[in-house]
C-alpha cells in the first residue's frame, strides 16, 4: 500500500507549467556548479513556453511527494532530417529536487521516460550529462547508458587563440 508520501510520477498537466519553470531554474542554477554558462533566472520565460509545449505534445512527466512536484523529465523521440539505423530517443532533463535525492524518484522518472519513448517507437534513448557532473554520470551509468559521444569546449580569448596555428596558404 501506497503513501501519500510515495513519489508518484504522473504526466504533466498545464497546472504544473509554473512548478515545474520554477524546478528547471533550480536545475540551471545546479549546473553552473559544473561547467555550464546557461544563466538561470534570464532563460525562465523560453523555458516556461519549452516546457509548455511538452506538457502539450506529452513529453513531461513530473514526480510529486505529498502533492508537491519535486522533480522533472522531459523527452522526446528525435525525428531529424538523418536516415537512421534506429529510432533515437532524447531525454532532455531530468531532475530531483535536492532534498529529494536518493529516494529512487530519478530512478523512477527516468524508468518512466524510457517506457513513454519506447511506446513511441524509440529503440535507443539518448542524453547528456555535464562532464564535471560526476554524480549524474554515475546515476546514468548505473542504468545501463554509455558515453557515445564527447563534446569539447574552449573558450576564445579576445587576443585571438588562433595566432599559433599555421597560416593558410
Amino acid at each position: 500500500m501506497s503513501s501519500p508520501d510515495d513519489p508518484r510520477i504522473t504526466a504533466a498537466t498545464a497546472a504544473d507549467i509554473d512548478a515545474v519553470t520554477d524546478l528547471w531554474v533550480a536545475l540551471a542554477r545546479g549546473q553552473r556548479d559544473h561547467g555550464s554558462g546557461i544563466l538561470a533566472e534570464r532563460n525562465r520565460g523560453a523555458v516556461r513556453e519549452s516546457i509548455a509545449r511538452h506538457v502539450v505534445v506529452g513529453e513531461l512527466l513530473v514526480a510529486r511527494v505529498g502533492g508537491e512536484a519535486v522533480g522533472f523529465v522531459d523527452f522526446s523521440v528525435d525525428r531529424g532530417g538523418y536516415e537512421r539505423d534506429h529510432v533515437r530517443g532524447t531525454v532532455g532533463n531530468l531532475f530531483v529536487a535536492p532534498e529529494h535525492r536518493g529516494e529512487g524518484i530519478g530512478s523512477a522518472l527516468l524508468a518512466a521516460a524510457e517506457r513513454g519513448l519506447r511506446e513511441a517507437g524509440a529503440d535507443v534513448v539518448g542524453l547528456e550529462a555535464m562532464a564535471a557532473n560526476e554524480r549524474a554520470r554515475e546515476f546514468y551509468r548505473a542504468h545501463g547508458y554509455e558515453p557515445h559521444r564527447v563534446t569539447f569546449t574552449k573558450a576564445v580569448d579576445a587576443a585571438g587563440s588562433d595566432a599559433d596555428a599555421p597560416a593558410d596558404g
